[in-house]
């Protein structure tokens, strides 16, 4: 704004032989008379300058007398350049002048006078003496200058913009932006208009990457805060610029930034591809931070499938409601933490079990797959029933096939070899058998169960004295060798 020009008018009054003769002035107390006249228009109520003079009422040839000039400014305001011109009467001889004239000889003096402020007033005293008879005329001049002035406030209204933002934020995180316009000059800062533009990777709720306010008119030292928030699509340092401007002002720029962090969670699960039924399993859990930002507040946990008992873990893991939970705390960048469960599987099948980590802003899960596979583990017995037995009398075998393991033992085949002081008499059991010479085999078992057993029965008749050796055998599709087992029975006579 361009500051308004003072404007100033000086004016000058003068007032000429304005005299006054001693012989028309009236007597006052102290025999002077008081007399006055008012500049520029002659009635004190309407003019600045007041001269007044005190003369005395008479005075004698060749005696020194005294008078008085009081030039006052009754006005308010100054009056400039006053000259005061004071005309001696014929005959007068001054003896001394205060204070001083700036000019004096016989016909006169004159006082040149700077200014005087509004009230104040300056006295003249002249002495000296007449030599003729005739009344004395003393004239005045006045000349001054008034001054008219007019001003103008002058205003100049300064925009100042601040930004504000987080130095660093998590890439989960909302960052606030805030940006203050304040009139730091004078006057009314008007039509003022905010406007931002985001850089790329940083949105505003509305998807958008911009925005601009209205703010209207700042008063000097009126300051108003806009705030809006954005997300982060990516992680990197941002550098953005807020700009104001008032109505035909220039334009303001403030500029901030902040710098988005992420953490970043592996999660890797190592343990035995195989295992038996009843065999534990021991699993090592890793997590690791591979992020530029710790990863805070992270809880692992590990989700036991059924067909799993848990044995055990360590790292202070609680179990409840079919999962292993480990409080981690914080993982620092490049920082990892490792921990281990013991399970063991109590069914035959694929077992699948998903570890998570989870922390503030980051996430992440792994799995491991465990086979688990049974062993028909099966027990050949064989027991005879009496023992002992005389020639001609019958004892029976009851050949018992238990699977003892934890899966199904396929194609199962027993064979018992009948001794020289046994003769053949019938035979019984989950499958057929036929006697071929002194040996008796039975047609394979398909399948024994787990836990199941299989009993054969064979009868036999003692044929001669002796101590009879009864021999079996059985062989399935798990069993690498013959399993053999002999039973003795004590024939008489």
């Amino acid at each position: 704004m361009q500051p308004m020009r003072v404007l100033r008018t000086s004016v000058a009054f003068l007032l000429l032989g304005v005299c006054v003769p001693l012989a028309a002035a009236q007597p006052a107390d102290g025999g002077y008379v008081r007399t006055e006249t008012a500049f520029p228009t002659g009635d004190r109520a309407s003019s600045p300058i007041l001269l007044e003079r005190f003369t005395p009422a008479e005075v004698r040839i060749g005696q020194e007398f005294q008078y008085e000039i009081r030039l006052s400014n009754q006005s308010r305001g100054r009056v400039d350049e006053v000259t005061l011109t004071e005309r001696f009467p014929a005959g007068f001889n001054v003896r001394s002048i205060s204070p001083q004239p700036g000019h004096n000889d016989a016909g006169g003096a004159t006082w040149q006078i700077a200014g005087l402020n509004g009230g104040q007033s300056l006295v003249i005293k002249v002495t000296g003496s007449t030599n003729r008879p005739e009344e004395p005329t003393w004239c005045a001049t006045v000349t001054f200058k008034t001054t008219a002035c007019a001003s103008t406030k002058v205003v100049e209204p300064k925009l100042a913009i601040q930004k504000v933002m987080p130095p660093e934020v998590m890439i989960c995180d909302e960052i606030p932006i805030r940006v203050t316009v304040s009139n730091v000059g004078t006057g009314v800062a008007r039509g003022v208009v905010l406007r931002d533009t985001l850089p790329a990777g940083l949105v505003l709720p509305n998807g958008h990457n911009a925005f601009m306010s209205n703010i209207g008119d700042l008063v000097a030292g009126q300051a108003r805060d806009v705030t809006v928030t954005a997300k982060a699509q990516r992680t990197g340092t941002f550098t953005n610029t807020a700009s104001a401007q008032e109505t035909g002002g220039p334009v303001i720029e403030a500029t901030a930034a902040t710098t988005v962090r992420s953490c970043n969670l592996v999660v890797s699960k190592q343990g035995p591809a195989l295992r038996f039924v009843g065999r534990p399993a021991t699993f090592d859990i890793t997590v690791q931070n591979t992020g530029d930002a710790p990863a805070r507040s992270v809880v692992l946990t590990d989700l036991i499938p059924a067909g799993c008992e848990i044995v055990g873990a360590d790292a202070n893991g609680q179990f409840a409601d079919a999962r292993m939970t480990w409080q981690l705390g914080n993982i620092n960048p490049n920082e990892a933490r490792t921990v281990h469960v013991t399970v063991k599987p109590t069914q035959i099948g694929t077992l699948t079990n998903t570890a998570t980590a989870r922390g503030i802003c980051c996430e992440a899960s792994a799995a491991a797959t465990l086979a688990v596979q049974g062993i028909p583990a099966i027990l050949l017995e064989c027991v005879d029933d009496p023992d002992p037995i005389e020639v001609g009398g019958q004892t029976t075998y009851d050949i018992i096939v238990t699977n003892q393991g934890t899966a199904t033992g396929t194609n199962i085949v027993v064979e018992a070899t009948i001794p020289a002081e046994e003769e053949y008499v019938s035979a019984a059991g989950p499958t057929t058998g036929g006697l071929e010479s002194r040996t008796l085999r039975f047609a394979p078992l398909a399948t024994l169960a787990p836990k199941a057993k299989a009993v054969y029965k064979v009868v036999v008749r003692g044929a001669r004295a002796g101590d009879a050796r009864f021999k079996v055998t059985m062989r399935s599709d798990q069993t690498t060798s013959i399993v053999e087992e002999t039973e003795s029975t004590h024939i008489y006579e």
